[in-house]
């Protein structure tokens, strides 16, 4: 069964809910901003991501309010001071970001309330977050607002100035460390995702060359009844059918020979080959799949 929502038959904050849950998990804007008298305000926002390089563009979306449809204090600022510091979040500081999110009063520094520690900025007014793991100096080139109804957002474009970022989270090759960074991310309603240990996972693609496709796999692979859309798909990654020497390779190992003398089942051959994706051993649970 398939449950269909029209969004104009539901109410907004139904919508809300369903949305924000399936769109998910979404990074978070942790946005520094000043007003024209150079009162800080620190709010985050799930509604962000970067979407250029040349030139360096990110935006973020402070709705209105879905009560009044009133203005976020960093959209008012930003309308003032063209200018945003974007903290990245990660888990060490995520209970405090959760604080800052409080709707406080217009003037009221959340820096303070939440006890973070307010770093000059060297490019734009607003400061930094200390304790982010990186902080990036942004201009804002333009604020696009999408409605004045509740609700209703409203993008805003920064252009990145000066990425400041902490050592500590570089690798031995001075890039940033996804394991040590241990971004959170916004879920549907009071839930985060933590992007450490276990659900952090690799998947290798193809960057220059094309992988064949699950439509070029043989069809036995294709009709599975072990195999996995996820174990298709990393075949389906691979440049090519295995050459006839990586199949004899696998043939002869003795665990191989053995299994294929005691059983015409494709069941345990394919059990073995999802063991071997597993193990990030591709190149011959395909050839192991290709025997016959």
């Amino acid at each position: 069964m398939i449950k269909t929502i029209d969004p104009n038959s539901v109410s907004q904050q139904e919508l809300h809910a369903y949305l924000l849950s399936a769109v998910a998990p979404r990074p978070i804007c942790f946005a520094s901003t000043v007003d024209k008298d150079g009162n800080v305000n620190l709010s985050p926002y799930s509604y962000f991501n970067i979407f250029s390089i040349n030139p360096p563009i990110m935006i973020f979306s402070p709705n209105r309010s879905g009560r009044d449809g009133s203005m976020k204090h960093s959209h008012q600022n930003v309308l003032e001071v063209p200018e945003v510091v974007i903290n990245i979040v990660n888990y060490a500081m995520v209970e405090q970001m959760s604080l800052a999110s409080t709707s406080y009063d217009k003037g009221v520094n959340e820096f303070i309330k939440a006890g973070f520690t307010q770093v000059p900025s060297e490019k734009v007014k607003p400061p930094r977050v200390g304790e982010a793991p990186v902080a990036i100096e942004c201009t804002v080139t333009e604020v696009i607002e999408l409605a004045d109804t509740p609700g209703a957002g409203n993008l805003i474009l920064a252009k990145v100035e000066l990425v400041h970022i902490n050592d500590a989270y570089l690798n031995e090759n001075a890039q940033l460390d996804t394991q040590k960074l241990d971004l959170v991310g916004r879920m549907g309603g009071n839930w985060y995702t933590r992007s450490s240990g276990a659900s952090l996972f690799e998947i290798p693609k193809p960057i220059r060359n094309q992988g064949i496709g699950v439509d070029q796999l043989p069809e036995n692979v294709r009709n599975s009844t072990v195999l996995t859309g996820n174990n298709l798909g990393r075949l389906g990654n691979l440049e090519s059918l295995p050459p006839q020497e990586s199949i004899d390779r696998i043939a002869a190992l003795p665990e191989i020979k053995e299994l294929l003398e005691s059983t015409i089942d494709d069941v345990k051959i394919h059990k073995l080959a999802q063991k071997w994706l597993e193990e990030n051993r591709t190149e011959d649970a395909m050839a192991l799949l290709c025997i016959r």
